[in-house]
């Protein structure tokens, strides 16, 4: 059998390959030691990274720079998650009157938006990365100063100080800067050098066992974190599946009232209802022991995510279809035909 033939066939059953993989790793969770899952959790960073590097090799570089220059996509991106989002929790999950580090853990998590994996998600999706990838250092800077804001608002400003940006700096630039520049620097080699682009092609088409690698590393890591606060983590689980819901509508109406296209529709959802669990876990890590639920309530938050993601992959082409090509005139007759393809006009 080639491995074009192997890897054709794990990209047609990628979807059930990664529900395996989150399987995989809740079983061996929950048989390995805590002190043995605990050590596996210094893995998440360097598989994430890898993942990232190979779909960065994806991403053509001069697009990038162009989507970044996108002011509507950046402003829906923005009011979405910095506008919609805070008030969407704030309507819906304040009055619920949640435990003090129960509340903390879900604002943590609910009002930060992702930088990470969500890229490869869209990706898979049919979605527009390269817009969210221009984007992340932008949604990196916004939630640093906002979070506080945030924070200071729904819970006190006690906790403020707990909010440093030392996790999410050091998320961006060991999840997205280094991953980022090896594969600028990959593309730049590639015709000189035989072997760089040997491992291109094979980081490449390494995509879906790494994603599936990944997915069980992270729930492998976090199982048994889990198991001991089941109590205090239940009542949050609706609320995590209640946001992935919702904010797959509210991003589409976003979109559609920027008039986004089929691929940036599909990124802006993704942006929206993803959010930055791994690179706030540190914070919730670091909190008094008053708040010893907290990383539990974040913890969860990734694991729901993470059976959402795929979920959405799944069936969120379905949901946001591309458009139909405009039907051909018959021969000699003009065509008045509105354009339907899936690409916006340029700006």
């Amino acid at each position: 059998m080639s491995v074009e033939t192997v890897v054709a066939w794990w990209e047609r059953h990628q979807i059930p390959i990664y529900l395996t993989g989150l399987a995989v790793g809740a079983v061996i969770g929950v048989l390995l030691p805590e002190s043995t899952a605990a050590a596996v959790e210094v893995a998440i960073y360097p598989v994430l990274g890898l993942l990232l590097y190979a779909t960065f090799l994806q991403v053509p570089f001069a697009q990038i720079t162009r989507s970044l220059r996108d002011g509507r996509f950046v402003t829906a991106a923005l009011v979405l998650n910095f506008v919609l989002v805070p008030v969407l929790v704030a309507a819906a999950i304040l009055p619920l009157g949640l435990e003090r580090a129960v509340l903390f853990g879900v604002l943590l998590v609910l009002l930060t938006p992702c930088i990470d994996y969500v890229i490869v998600f869209c990706g898979l999706a049919g979605g527009d990365e390269r817009r969210l990838l221009a984007i992340s250092p932008l949604l990196m800077l916004a939630q640093i100063v906002v979070l506080p804001l945030f924070v200071l608002v729904a819970v006190g400003p006690d906790l403020v100080g707990a909010i440093e940006p030392g996790p999410f700096l050091d998320a961006f630039g060991l999840l997205i800067a280094a991953p980022l520049v090896l594969a600028w620097v990959t593309g730049r080699l590639r015709g000189r050098f035989r072997a760089v682009a040997v491992t291109e092609r094979a980081a490449t088409a390494a995509m879906v066992p790494l994603m599936t690698l990944t997915l069980a590393v992270v729930v492998t890591s976090q199982v048994p974190t889990l198991s001991g606060q089941l109590g205090a983590i239940v009542p949050v689980l609706p609320i995590y599946v209640g946001f992935l819901v919702v904010m797959a509508a509210v991003g589409i109406a976003t979109a559609r009232a920027f008039r986004f296209d089929v691929p940036a529709t599909r990124a802006l959802v993704f942006s929206g209802a993803t959010r930055n669990s791994l690179v706030v876990l540190p914070l919730a890590l670091a909190l008094p022991p008053m708040f010893a639920v907290t990383p539990a309530v974040v913890i969860a938050q990734t694991l729901v995510e993470l059976i959402g993601m795929v979920v959405f992959v799944r069936f969120l082409p379905r949901l946001i279809p591309q458009r139909a090509p405009a039907p051909t005139a018959p021969s000699g007759q003009a065509t008045t035909t509105r354009r339907t393809d899936d690409r916006e006009e340029s700006p």
